[in-house]
């Protein structure tokens, strides 16, 4: 909330004309007076003086679309993203729920069993509030991406934020269309919304454009919609909100956001054009989204609503060790790099993590190099074999081939299945043990695997610590998830309006044009 902080006198003062920018539900004014310039939030005191500039009020409600609000029940358009393997917990959706704020419970990496869990403490500690569920594409693991559908539909998750999708796949599409119908005016009315996460124009446009009459079609052969919802298929496109992903943490192509937002936009006009749909698909912004500044670059560029990832990893609420949100709250902006990904480890796909206190990246390079040069690990020389047993995996190739079929059982016995006499695919799943467990290391501050924690992150992080340095939110202790959001918002409102005024030509000081974050009861006490 933000609470009108009346002026009784022209502010001349930093302090007086940071504090009047900062009362972001009344218009401020520029002014000439008899004592020189001065900034007030007085109408009056306006009216009675010549007006330099003025900047209308800004509440953080107000930036954005308003569709995105009103849809997803929100006061902001403003979603926290999905973390895989459950950092993005459920306290943390519980939190950002309760404080309506839209966020997505990390699935991804997660086993079925703990999705369920996950989905019904939400349900229960959030009864009716919005939140949402990732569902990541799994091209080598299929039986997980119809597991997390299946729990959604179990549990009435209405929203979903799909990533990492190469493709459409049934499973998105079952999701879409179930409890697709007509209203009682004739409306085509959707029960399930779909957030898509892209970083590609020809991923938009699979989302931007209605099912595949393919896949539709066999869905309904199978069983799984209605011959209702078949029909109605061709009438909505695939997504209601696509997030442009730029340089994130995790799965990214790491486009510049000023690239791909606009690029974005841009196709989906093309396909509104042509498809005519009742409301067009929102484009929001994820991506180096870790700061006031970059949030209100992203609404100024017309995004519809912004996205935050690798800094709410390290926030109280979020599954994470305190050692790894240690070395989060410690990252600059060059602290990152790319390193090969779990799930698609065959693929040669990477993912951007933490560099800086950990040789997670390196010794993950090293596996996929080894996997690139052998057809399987009978053929890695003896002297390679020891140093790759001993220096990384800390085991026996022949011992982590029985934790991955343990593990595998429980999770997705086809893994198993496609690496019998299959030596390349084999070697895989042993190289992807280390890949995937080390992110787990993390998460449960494993003291002896420190070195090879893997932290999914972006340059957002370091920008977020350059912003917070010397404020109550340096430390992760102080770094509550709905907080950071609301910090990260109303800062958002105060960037624009001091970019209203540069553009009439004010010059403001320097310690007045940067929202610095003090807790919200310090401000709704003034």
């Amino acid at each position: 909330m933000t609470t009108s902080i009346a002026t009784s006198a022209p502010a001349r003062d930093d302090d007086a004309i940071y504090r009047a920018l900062s009362t972001l539900d009344e218009p401020v004014f520029v002014i000439r007076d008899e004592q020189g310039v001065a900034v007030t939030t007085d109408a009056t005191a306006a009216r009675s003086a010549q007006v330099l500039a003025a900047a209308p009020a800004l509440r953080p409600e107000a930036l954005g679309d308003n569709s995105f609000r009103s849809d997803h029940d929100v006061r902001y358009a403003y979603h926290s993203g999905a973390m895989a393997n459950g950092i993005a917990s459920a306290p943390l959706v519980v939190a950002m729920a309760r404080a309506g704020l839209l966020a997505s419970f990390g699935a991804a990496g997660v086993l079925p069993a703990r999705i369920d869990e996950a989905l019904a403490t939400i349900g229960r500690d959030a009864p009716g509030k919005p939140f949402a569920c990732n569902l990541i594409h799994s091209p080598s693991e299929p039986a997980l991406e119809r597991a997390i559908v299946e729990a959604c539909l179990r549990h009435d998750v209405r929203c979903v934020e799909a990533s990492a999708f190469l493709d459409l796949t049934p499973q998105v599409v079952r999701y879409r269309l179930t409890g697709l119908h007509r209203d009682r005016t004739g409306r085509v009315a959707t029960r399930h919304r779909v957030i898509a996460k892209v970083s590609r124009a020809e991923v938009a446009e699979l989302f931007l454009r209605p099912p595949p009459p393919h896949l539709v079609r066999g869905l309904h052969e199978a069983g799984e919609i209605t011959a209702e919802q078949a029909e109605l298929a061709s009438s909505i496109p695939m997504a209601d909100d696509i997030t442009a992903e730029a340089d994130s943490g995790g799965h990214t192509d790491r486009r510049p956001l000023v690239v791909l937002l606009p690029s974005l936009l841009a196709v989906r006009e093309r396909i509104q054009r042509e498809h005519g749909f009742a409301q067009r698909v929102r484009i929001g912004a994820a991506g180096g989204i870790g700061t006031p500044t970059a949030a209100a670059a992203a609404f100024a560029m017309g995004a519809a609503y912004v996205v935050t990832g690798s800094i709410n990893q390290a926030t109280v609420e979020a599954a994470q060790s305190d050692a790894a949100k240690r070395l989060l709250a410690a990252a600059g902006v060059a602290d990152t790099t790319m390193a090969p990904a779990s799930d698609m480890f065959e693929l040669g796909v990477d993912v951007q993590v933490l560099q800086r206190g950990t040789m997670f990246p390196s010794r993950a390079r090293r596996l996929y190099d080894t996997y690139r040069a052998y057809d399987g690990v009978e053929s890695i020389p003896a002297v390679e074999r020891a140093e790759l047993e001993q220096r990384i995996l800390q085991r026996s190739f022949e011992q982590v081939w029985a934790e991955c079929q343990q593990y595998f059982r429980a999770r997705d016995p086809e893994q198993i299945e496609r690496a019998e006499g299959n030596p390349k695919r084999r070697m895989a799943l042993i190289f992807r043990w280390y890949l995937g467990r080390s992110s787990g290391w993390s998460t449960a501050a494993t003291p002896e695997r420190v070195a090879d924690y893997q932290i999914w992150c972006g340059p957002a992080m370091g920008a977020f610590n350059d912003w917070v340095a010397g404020t109550y939110l340096a430390a992760p202790a102080h770094r509550h998830v709905a907080e950071v959001g609301e910090q990260i918002m109303r800062g958002a409102a105060f960037t624009t309006r001091v970019s209203q005024l540069r553009a009439a030509g004010v010059r403001l000081p320097a310690r007045c044009s940067t929202y610095v974050p003090a807790p919200l009861t310090t401000i709704e006490s003034r």
